[in-house]
């Protein structure tokens, strides 16, 4: 198969016409790989581009540098990657590899120039493509017909490909809820698999374990790709709490459908206590605004909710003028979203948070001096301009205080 779509032709830019022109001279092949192939098969435009070649590292930083061409962030080169800096773009360039040694964690390489070799050391069929320049397709696991039938499988045998590394058990989930067009459509040898070899998400860092799981969070499925995570023994190996509240994660993704939440704000469903924050911190590493978020959402998720009557976001509102911390309105949103509030959403969006009307400097020209009564006074206006919905003006504020 050839692919000559537009999102393919718009991958040409002068950058990659002269990469490709310098591997040309030199006979190295050169594809596109990975998920980017996938993309592309799927419509979709890419967001990034990784590509793969037979020549080595050495060979290719031979012919850039003879070319006068910028090469950076050398991290890569032992794994074999190369990254060259043309016409304000970079290219990854990765020399095709086969894993000699894997310890679930990472692998010691070997390069090659066999394509299929390359291809079988990756995780998922749809992952496993290459692409040519020239828009040929070349395919050794049928990721194209697993990719149109919406079907997610590993390469070859599921318990090798998870134990060179265990992350790909994330990634599976990930991948099915970007993918599959249905809930349960497993094969059953993967889901025993991923059971089998659960334990070994254990040794995984905390950051690579949560960067695979917000992915998850956003994405489709959630309420069955969770449950799968506490039946296969996965849950307990991720920070996840042991009891989770499958319940409420239910009743929340129904909520939270369509309001672009952030991950946390779904992970705190299964949450009973500020303790299981704590927890999933601990092993995840996750961000100070993350853990915030979350014991946020424990707290009032429950006692902050709308008011009955006329003005069902006045609860939220006073809780934003009122609250001293930073980030309270986004924190508002979120748990407006937890809650399935969509309508007071869009309130809240469109609100602008009122600034108080009266200074001490208003007081000080009405002769009041001492900072106490200062104090004093401006929390008593405070109070009034709350009960009159934070309407009053200064003048209005200012007549209370002659009375």
């Amino acid at each position: 198969m050839r692919l000559q779509t537009p999102q393919f032709q718009a991958l040409f830019t002068p950058g990659l016409r002269s990469v490709a022109e310098l591997f040309e001279k030199k006979n190295y092949e050169l594809r596109i790989a990975g998920g980017a192939v996938r993309d592309l098969l799927s419509g979709m435009t890419p967001q990034d581009v990784d590509f793969a070649t037979t020549a080595t590292p050495a060979e290719m930083k031979e012919m850039f540098t003879s070319a006068g061409v910028r090469l950076i962030n050398n991290k890569g080169e032992k794994h074999g990657t190369i990254t060259a800096r043309l016409h304000e773009q970079n290219f990854e360039i990765t020399t095709l590899r086969i894993d000699v040694v894997t310890d679930g964690r990472h692998a010691e390489v070997e390069f090659t120039t066999d394509w299929e070799k390359d291809a079988e050391r990756r995780d998922l069929t749809v992952n496993s493509m290459f692409l040519g320049l020239d828009g040929m397709l070349y395919d050794f696991f049928n990721g194209y017909e697993d990719l149109k039938n919406k079907k997610i499988r590993f390469v070859g045998k599921a318990s090798a490909r998870i134990q060179e590394d265990y992350l790909r058990i994330l990634r599976y989930f990930r991948f099915y809820g970007r993918i599959a067009e249905k809930p349960d459509d497993h094969e059953p040898t993967t889901l025993e698999a991923i059971k089998e070899n659960a334990k070994g998400l254990a040794g995984i860092s905390g950051e690579r374990i949560w960067v695979e799981l917000k992915k998850i969070l956003l994405g489709n499925h959630v309420n069955h790709l969770v449950r799968l995570l506490y039946e296969l023994d996965v849950a307990q190996y991720i920070g996840l709490p042991l009891n989770g509240s499958l319940e409420e994660l239910e009743r929340v993704t129904k909520n939270i459908q369509n309001l672009c939440p952030k991950p946390m704000t779904v992970l705190t469903s299964l949450f009973k206590v500020k303790d299981d924050v704590t927890n999933l911190d601990l092993r995840l590493k996750i961000s100070k605004e993350e853990k915030n978020l979350g014991l946020f959402l424990v707290k009032h998720r429950q006692e902050l909710t709308k008011a009955v009557g006329p003005e069902p976001l006045r609860p939220y509102q006073d809780f934003i003028m009122d609250s001293r911390e930073a980030n309270t309105n986004s924190k508002i949103m979120e748990l407006l979203k937890y809650q399935g509030e969509e309508h007071l959403l869009k309130e809240l969006q469109e609100w602008t948070v009122p600034s108080f009307p009266v200074s001490g400097h208003d007081l000080r020209k009405m002769g009041v001096s001492s900072g106490k009564e200062i104090g004093t006074a401006l929390q008593q206006l405070r109070e009034e301009w709350k009960k009159s919905g934070y309407h009053m003006d200064k003048e209005e504020l200012l007549s209370c205080l002659k009375k």
